[in-house]
């Protein structure tokens, strides 16, 4: 496979697994300071899918069969907690000062963040389409994480969100309204560049107004 990549593209996938690579050795070396078994939780979980994803990878690139790219799947979302609650100053840690859930939190936060815009940007440059599939379920996987131990750092207290009045956030809201359907000359919708209708958000033609299928009139 690798003979039918080009020079580019080989340059985008050694930067990610090499990211990869640093993240999953990043974790590891995390692991002995988690104390919160919550965050532990999110921590082997997480890390147990980096390596495997990486894996996977691997077995691609060498030939050895096509793996399906496999979606992280976030446990729950939680409602995010807006607002702030006294937060405390931040400082950089001393010397001899033992690194703690935040700090922990905080590094994996900021690893999937770096590594989702990546692998989009380097999905973007993949001439070949599983590996730029595979690149692109990477890089949502990474925001799923990112997510997953955000809400984690959110209700610990770690991540506040601060806010804007009500007037404010609702005066910058309602700047944006719905535009019209732009019509052709023919006054009739456009056409998609192979020359069909477009479709409706389902993925289906549109159908007319007034028109219904029932029973054994339904297309087939």
């Amino acid at each position: 496979m690798a003979a039918s990549l080009g020079a580019h593209e080989v340059m985008e996938v050694h930067e990610m697994l090499s990211c990869a690579i640093n993240g999953i050795n990043e974790f590891q070396l995390l692991r002995q300071h988690v104390r919160e078994p919550q965050l532990r939780g999110i921590l082997e979980t997480q890390l147990q899918f980096m390596s495997q994803e990486y894996n996977n990878m691997i077995q691609m690139l060498h030939g050895q069969g096509m793996r399906q790219a496999v979606p992280y799947r976030t446990p729950k979302n939680i409602a995010p907690v807006y607002g702030l609650d006294n937060p405390g100053t931040q400082t950089p840690n001393m010397p001899n000062e033992a690194i703690d859930d935040r700090d922990v939190s905080s590094a994996m936060l900021g690893y999937h963040k770096s590594s989702a815009t990546g692998k989009m940007r380097a999905a973007l440059e993949c001439a070949d389409p599983n590996i730029r599939r595979m690149m692109q379920q990477s890089a949502i996987n990474c925001a799923e994480q990112a997510y997953e131990i955000w809400q984690y750092m959110n209700h610990s207290g770690y991540y506040q969100i601060p806010t804007m009045k009500e007037i404010t956030t609702n005066t910058v809201l309602n700047m944006y309204q719905q535009g019209s359907m732009p019509m052709n000359p023919q006054g009739s919708m456009p056409m998609n560049p192979q020359g069909s209708m477009p479709m409706n958000p389902q993925g289906s033609m549109p159908m007319n107004q007034g028109t219904m299928f029932h029973g054994d009139n339904m297309p087939q």
